[in-house]
């Protein structure tokens, strides 16, 4: 045995072909260059320079890898290839300077206190209680798609032991059967996210099954580290399965309850010590000790730690503190250390490739057969079958602790481990092309019209489908709901939509798994808010009559999360859509941006949405919450200057005039002697959509303006003719000659309102309105929206911007209004007085009379809001 000294102090001794090597111990900080020492010899300067380049790393191949749709877990571990001796490490200074053997203690040590606090976050995360309610058919289908391709993993093993690696082949089997048979539950969520189908019933039970199946590959996975760390005595493996089991035991029975304690201890609302966090903390690094001392990983002393903690508060303090750090920094060094052990070039021979090849594809086989055979049995589409199997074969993070630990215990070597590796890149790689070119769910096509609010039946469900980002936006947009005057002859059905940023997280994916129905806390902060979010509008459902609601959650990224909306719009077949606007109300009365995405989200949704839209700017609408239907009070004005957007916009609060407690003021905007005709329509270019374009201001100009004017002056005379009577609504005209005069009118307006309604003004060329959108902060509210949600404009009031839907039927349609003005409406109506009869000169101040004598409401005109054709 020879020994040698480098000369950066590193004692290295050569023993046949392995090295060991040791480092002087004060060798750690560099005295700096100035002094002569090369940062690269010393082991904190060399790791933080190895961190960020795995991090930068892995971060651009998720830039690169994300039109293709890719888990970032594919990312991690290609980047950790990349810079190992599979392709950036085959140039050996590279290799030597930034990867040099002497410091691969360090960074493996970091990987795993990384991995050790990232399984403590999964079974924090993680609800047992899942498994029981999600039923028979999730949990037979994730042991049937295990059974085949461990079949296929112990048979892969004796083709390995015949080719004369010496490894134990009973452990072998183990843990090949374990890789191949994993499904990884946050890889899966991801990519349904990815595809759609998270909140599909495809999707539900690929993640229950991916649930299930992570519980027995853990179970499998605490195993094999047992009999692979223990392979020369059954023995000892008896004892350290004996000892596993006794600190299971000691987990739930000793560590549950202190937590409990714990909790009890700590006042609702109030955030928890620093000493319990501590505490908890480090209680991760003692189970992780413990469990490795008996023979099993450290990871599954996380893991079981994490899994006692319950649900609730606790539980999303520590994720809140740990999930950011350990998630973004840490275990991307664990899957680069895989990617780093992993050497391509041992992969030697057409045979092994070809094993490769055949590996992969019966794997696949393997879980699809077992998933298809018993999709079949439950009488389930065999497309949704397969597909279901494809999605079974995503692996992730249990796959690699696996594999490593195999390498680890010299289970697996270099070639064996390489191939696995691969073989796991592959399979998860594939599987959202094949599934997005094979998957092809058949939309209904729902061959109705009335997707309008002026167009539905008086006498009909109205559907309304109302999206919200945060617990902020819940009051006013009940309170709207509420002034929608919801009654039996014409119930309000609400789904109501929680939208959830597709981040990554595994927490964030797990709100799928509701445990809100179960009585037990929320799993983390979304969850949390989804919770708050369902429970108002739940309450606004119990205390509001003829009012159904169901809440729904959309989780994806926010460039696609328009998809997820117009498609349950059409798939519910809703009239309305209420949107948030992008800017929320500051304390001193200005408005304020919340997230850049909001506004891209809400302008792709007007560009798509096969219904009536509505951004509602919250200012609050009376403020407070009242959730009884007589309690309500609210005065409206609706600013008319024609066109679809402000027909659809009339027609709405005609509806919410019917409310005992609402005060509805129309203003009419008319053409004044100075305006020069003719007023322009402009419509979106129907050839936009087939260009794969969303934006709608590609557009086309339409000449014929008398048609837009009949239906607004036949809209207007209905209005007008049934609520002539009602002391509750006045309507008002006001001529102007330009834009100036318009907003001059808009700005003098009391501020006894609650609630503007305005029409975007979608194609509408008006010179009333003329110059107003050279200065518009937010085209897509329209001239006026934009005006009346500006910060500069004095008002207290929310405001409700409608675009009305025109599809393909609308031109039908729209000749169908003009042949029988009455038609729907049993007797013909008296045709009402010109609007030339009104005085020109009515200044809207009277609107506030009218209000300020209504004490009580009058008696109810009947079918007030009977106007569709």
């Amino acid at each position: 045995m020879a020994n040698a000294t480098s000369a950066n102090g590193t004692n290295m001794t050569n023993a046949s072909d392995t090295s060991i090597v040791c480092y002087a111990p004060t060798m750690i900080t560099t005295n700096g260059i100035w002094q002569g020492d090369n940062p690269l010899d010393y082991s904190l300067p060399l790791f933080i320079l190895q961190l960020t380049l795995v991090v930068v790393t892995t971060r651009v191949l998720v830039l690169l890898l994300k039109p293709f749709r890719q888990p970032r877990v594919i990312a991690e571990i290609m980047g950790g290839v990349l810079l190992g001796p599979s392709v950036l490490g085959q140039y050996k200074p590279f290799a030597d300077t930034i990867f040099p053997m002497r410091s691969v203690m360090v960074i493996e040590t970091m990987a795993n206190v990384g991995l050790l606090y990232f399984l403590f976050l999964v079974g924090l995360e993680m609800d047992i209680s899942v498994i029981r309610r999600m039923g028979k058919r999730a949990v037979i289908i994730a042991v049937a798609g295990m059974i085949l391709p461990f079949a296929i993993g112990a048979a892969f093993s004796f083709l390995i032991h015949d080719r004369g690696k010496s490894m134990n082949q009973g452990t072998f089997i183990l843990f090949l059967g374990v890789a191949l048979s994993v499904t990884a539950f946050p890889v899966l969520a991801r990519v349904l996210a990815e595809l759609k189908l998270v909140n599909t019933e495809l999707g539900r039970i690929a993640l229950s099954s991916a649930l299930v199946n992570d519980m027995f590959a853990w179970g499998l996975l605490a195993l094999a580290i047992a009999l692979a760390e223990n392979d020369s005595t059954s023995l000892a493996s008896l004892y350290v399965v004996l000892s596993s089991i006794a600190f299971v035991c000691f987990c739930i029975f000793v560590v549950r309850p202190a937590v409990c304690w714990i909790i009890r201890r700590t006042p609702e609302g109030e955030s928890f010590s620093e000493f319990y966090i501590c505490l908890i903390l480090t209680g991760v690094m003692i189970s992780g000790f413990v469990t490795d001392a008996i023979g099993t990983h450290s990871v599954f002393g996380a893991f079981v730690f994490g899994l006692v903690i319950p649900n609730g508060p606790l539980g999303v303090t520590l994720i809140e503190k740990l999930e950011d750090f350990v998630s973004g920094l840490l275990l991307p060094l664990f899957f680069a250390i895989s990617g780093l052990r992993t050497n391509i070039t041992t992969i030697e021979g057409i045979g092994t490739w070809g094993l490769l090849i055949l590996v992969i594809f019966l794997s696949c086989i393997g879980k699809i057969a077992g998933t298809v055979i018993v999709c079949l049995f439950y009488q389930m589409p065999f497309d949704e079958g397969f597909t279901l199997g494809l999605l079974m074969n995503t692996k992730g993070l249990v796959e690699l602790i696996v594999l490593n630990v195999g390498k680890d215990q010299k289970v697996l070597d270099d070639e064996a481990f390489a191939i696995m590796v691969i073989v796991a890149v592959v399979m998860t790689g594939i599987i959202t092309p094949i599934v997005t070119t094979v998957y092809k769910p058949a939309r209904r096509s729902i061959p109705y019209k009335r997707r309008t609010i002026q167009r539905s039946k008086p006498d009909a469900e109205l559907r309304v489908l109302v999206c919200v980002h945060t617990p902020r936006n819940v009051p006013t947009m009940i309170n709207l709901l509420e002034a929608s005057y919801p009654t039996k002859r014409s119930p309000l059905c609400v789904y109501v939509l929680h939208l959830v940023e597709l981040s990554g997280r595994a927490s964030a994916m797990l709100i799928v798994h509701n445990t809100r129905k179960s009585g037990r806390p929320a799993l983390n902060r979304t969850q949390a808010q989804s919770d708050h979010i369902i429970n108002a509008f739940e309450n606004y459902e119990q205390h509001a009559g003829c009012v159904s609601v169901q809440p729904l959650t959309a989780i994806s990224p926010y460039s696609t999360m328009h998809e997820d909306i117009c498609n349950l719009a059409e798939d519910k077949r809703v009239a309305f859509l209420i949107l948030p606007f992008h800017k929320q109300q500051t304390v001193d009365g200005g408005m304020e941006s919340m997230n850049p995405a909001f506004r891209t989200m809400n302008q792709n949704v007007l560009a798509n949405a096969p219904c009536s839209v509505g951004i509602l700017v919250d200012r609050g609408l009376n403020g407070s919450n009242r959730v009884a239907a007589n309690q309500a009070s609210h005065n409206i004005v609706v600013l008319f200057f024609g066109g679809p957007d402000d027909r659809e916009a009339l027609s709405y609060a005609w509806r919410m005039s019917e409310h005992p407690g609402i005060t509805l003021a129309v203003m009419r905007f008319v053409p004044g002697p100075e305006v020069a005709e003719p007023v322009g329509i402009v419509k979106p270019d129907p050839d936009a959509a087939n260009n794969g374009n969303n934006n709608s201001k590609i557009l086309c100009v339409e000449t014929d303006v008398g048609w837009e004017k009949k239906l607004d002056e036949k809209l207007i005379n209905e209005f007008r003719t049934q609520n002539m009577n009602d002391e509750s609504i006045v309507y008002l005209e006001k001529e102007v000659n330009n834009g100036e005069e318009t907003v001059a009118v808009v700005r003098s307006m009391d501020s006894v309102h609650d609630l503007f309604i305005v029409g975007r003004g979608q194609g509408i060329i008006s010179p009333l309105t003329a110059g107003l959108t050279d200065w518009s902060e937010c085209p897509e509210l329209g001239a006026i929206g934009d005006l009346l949600a500006s910060s500069d404009f004095a008002t207290t009031a929310s405001v409700l911007v409608v675009q009305q839907f025109v599809g393909d039927e609308g031109n039908a349609v729209v000749e169908h209004e003009l042949e029988d003005p009455n038609e729907g409406h049993g007797t013909p109506q008296p045709v009402a007085s010109s609007p030339a009869d009104e005085p020109q000169n009515a200044q809207f101040g009277n609107i506030q009379r009218h209000m300020n004598k209504r004490t009580q409401p009058p008696p109810r005109v009947q079918n007030t809001n009977v106007y569709s054709p």
